[in-house]
């Protein structure tokens, strides 16, 4: 028989948690043991191995990516644009995304955190916000003062993030700046390692299911009837929140940067890669898509080969607009739901850190579920709520994949423009 999907699994998982957590309570039992411990268990045991494989994946996926760049294609004036352009698309998401939860502010009800709700322990909620309480504008040097860790190992084990992606980055860069014979040894073992820790993570995946039926049957065996409902009522202002955000990047922030700096009209860029656009929310792999998009842009966008081909494949790999925005939507959501109020200078380091993940993270498989971990440990929050947006994890990859694909093709349109290429998008 075929195997079901992951995100199939995932959702039966979903409804058999709430069933099971609504009969047993935390009390109930199955054959004299009783199963909310059983839930808790489960669901510590998946996040355990989630964090495990954080700083290996984080330090090779971004050392052989950077390298790659450099090594295969240069950073030459192409180059350059090209990164210009994708760091300044995710930019913008990020703070799309920031701007819609904090006016929807999702991880609130009738004025009050989530915490019960979401099954967030009060402890963590503590905790957490004895980590960010009192951090005022002084604290912004701090932000930039953990990028360069004095012990990069320290660091690792300390959970500082921010520092080890840096150092990540320094290290991919410099890595094709030494003898060839030498960089080529660094690069395959580092290849190695993340060639490893991919299917490390590829095999927690699998048991994705499990781990969630443990986190949301926990949750669910914790609350009462109308506590459900309102679980439900969060999780939809949290599916909004994404979906409005992820729409006015795709129709308003992308189209007026093609308008503003290709001086293109949008809408031929729209019907140009529809497409592309329909395969990859059925896909919902940027990777899977990216033959159909060159194809879209070469043929219907009228952009050159030696664009195309330089700008796309790079872009499948590095420039997740509609990644970072997720990442920074799910880390203010539970920071909300901790009933923590992120001043200006923390919000500014989730914005750092999801730029600095959707760059390092986004080729490898459960690519948000790492990176919002990372952005949770950097600003000392719990990730233990990671588990519930995977009851909508689904849907909503599917919608910011198609944002991703059509940022790539709009960076090579707006590069297309800026070297000089007169055919682009005319009618």
């Amino acid at each position: 028989m075929p195997r079901l999907q992951l995100h199939w699994q995932i959702l039966i998982a979903l409804v058999l948690a709430v069933v099971a957590g609504r009969l047993s309570g935390t009390d109930g039992g199955l054959f004299g043991v009783v199963l909310y411990p059983v839930y808790e268990f489960t669901g510590a045991l998946f996040m355990n191995a989630l964090k495990m494989v954080i700083v290996p994946l984080i330090v090779s996926s971004i050392i052989t990516g950077v390298a790659g760049i450099g090594d295969t294609h240069g950073l030459g004036r192409l180059g350059g644009k090209t990164l210009l352009f994708y760091m300044v698309s995710s930019l913008l998401a990020i703070v799309v995304g920031l701007m819609f939860v904090n006016f929807i502010s999702p991880g609130i009800i009738d004025g009050q955190p989530a915490r019960e709700v979401l099954g967030l322990s009060e402890s963590a909620a503590s905790e957490a916000a004895q980590k960010v309480e009192g951090r005022g504008a002084s604290d912004l040097t701090g932000v930039f003062l953990s990028m360069i860790p004095p012990n990069v190992v320290a660091a690792a084990a300390n959970g500082q993030m921010l520092g080890l992606i840096f150092f990540s980055l320094l290290f991919g860069y410099f890595l094709t700046r030494i003898d060839r014979e030498a960089g080529d040894i660094i690069s395959r073992f580092w290849s190695g390692i993340a060639d490893i820790m991919m299917l490390i993570t590829a095999l927690i995946m699998k048991f994705a299911p499990i781990g969630v039926f443990g986190l949301v049957a926990r949750t669910v065996a914790s609350i009462d009837a109308e506590q459900l409902n309102q679980l439900a009522y969060t999780l939809g202002s949290f599916t909004l929140s994404v979906l409005l955000a992820l729409a006015f990047h795709l129709f308003v922030t992308l189209p007026l940067l093609l308008a503003l700096v290709g001086r293109v009209n949008p809408v031929r860029q729209f019907q140009a890669m529809l497409p592309a656009l329909l395969t990859a929310f059925s896909t919902a792999s940027s990777s899977a898509t990216l033959p159909l998009t060159m194809e879209c842009v070469r043929d219907n966008a009228k952009v050159s080969n030696r664009t195309a081909s330089f700008v796309l494949p790079l872009g499948a790999t590095v420039n997740m607009d509609g990644t970072a925005l997720y990442e920074c939507v799910a880390a203010m959501f539970i920071a909300q739901a901790y009933g923590l109020q992120l001043d200006l200078v923390t919000q500014f380091t989730v914005v750092l850190v999801a730029l600095l993940t959707s760059i390092g993270v986004a080729g490898i498989p459960a690519a948000s579920l790492v990176a919002i971990t990372i952005i949770l440990a950097t600003i000392g929050l719990p990730a233990e709520a990671i588990g519930l947006i995977l009851a909508v994890d689904r849907i909503l990859d599917m919608f910011r994949t198609s944002v991703n694909v059509f940022s790539d093709s709009c960076g090579a349109v707006i590069i297309a423009r800026t070297e000089g290429e007169q055919q682009v998008l005319r009618p």
